[in-house]
């Protein structure tokens, strides 16, 4: 019979980081473990107040399925069970890791992938002064794509100085839903001069019709506006791109599935994340293969990361071995 188990852990951020929402100095992740005849696998997931989730809530939610998993212990289809959000992503990443384990397989192998190669990751400068910001940049100059996250002041401002402090660098912006639609047409136009290559969640989910009556003088991704494939269809005239994140999609079983519909529905695809540990970016690294812009730098925000964790060589992320998931 499998066990599991559900623990809630605190990493400390290396620095303030702040969104248009917010700001947070520590991640709280909610770890699963199953164990299953000697073998075991683990899962992690950030639960998220935007999508009304909390520690307590998928906590509860994830000990639901307890009967269910130690019944049926790595066989559990636990996708045709759970709704979409981090509770199932960090079940269903535990049972890609146990199953990985008592195969003798890696998890990419079990899915039928190809064998997984280094990716280049974005690296995320949160909201602060002009100035800031823009030292921020210079110290990141050498990262070949940085993303920027903005509120609705002092736009241009920032992203200038940014470009200016790393003129190398690949800039994508993300303003969280913060803008108004006369905000982004106002804006696109010195970001497309900036050389922004990717303008995300400009507005709130739900009020981003009136993207189909803007020119895409940027390409222009869904995050908060999509969750899983369900949300696909509906957004074609709208958007360029969709992120796809495991603590929305609810595991790497969907995030699959929904890049291959997404780049059949012929959007651009991006990989995120939520700020968390090398475990909770493991199983995207295998979502991740060929996608148009990959963020799964949560660990990098860290003040520090769980052992072993994830080898980064600068912005490059590699693989995960199978002493941390897979």
């Amino acid at each position: 019979m499998a066990h599991l188990t559900v623990s809630h852990e605190v990493w400390p951020l290396a620095a303030r980081f702040e969104i248009s929402r917010g700001a947070k100095t520590a991640s709280d992740v909610v770890v699963v473990q199953i164990e299953d005849g000697g073998y075991s696998g683990r899962g992690e997931c950030v639960p998220y107040p935007r999508y009304d989730e909390t520690i307590e809530s998928v906590r509860a939610a994830i000990l639901a399925e307890r009967p269910a998993v130690e019944s049926e212990g790595h066989l559990v289809d636990i996708n045709a069970r759970m709704r979409p959000g981090a509770a199932r992503a960090a079940l269903d990443a535990a049972l890609w890791d146990l199953r990985a384990k008592i195969h003798d397989k890696p998890a990419w192998a079990l899915a039928g992938l190809a064998e997984p190669q280094p990716v280049t990751t974005a690296f995320t400068l949160g909201i602060d002064t002009v100035e800031a910001m823009a030292k921020n940049a210079a110290q990141n100059a050498h990262r070949p794509l940085l993303k920027v996250k903005l509120s609705g002041e002092k736009t241009i401002e920032r992203i200038e100085a940014i470009a200016s402090a790393a003129p190398d660098s690949t800039l994508i912006v993300d303003a969280n839903e913060a803008w108004s639609i006369d905000d982004l047409e106002r804006w696109l136009p010195s970001l497309a001069r900036l050389g922004v290559a990717l303008v995300e969640q400009p507005l709130p989910a739900g009020a981003d019709h009136a993207l189909s009556e803007v020119e895409h003088l940027v390409p222009i991704g869904a995050d908060e506006s999509v969750h899983s494939r369900d949300d696909l269809e509906s957004l074609r005239a709208l958007y360029d791109v969709v992120n796809i994140k495991l603590d929305k999609s609810g595991g790497l079983t969907e995030a699959l599935a929904m890049r291959d519909e997404a780049l059949g529905l012929e959007f651009d695809v991006m990989v995120g994340c939520m700020v968390g540990t090398s475990l909770s970016m493991a199983p995207a690294v295998l979502a991740a293969q060929g996608a148009r812009f990959v963020d799964l730098d949560g660990p990098l925000l860290l003040e520090s990361d769980r052992e072993p964790g994830l080898h980064y060589d600068g912005s490059v992320l590699h693989p995960p071995q199978s002493t941390l998931w897979g």
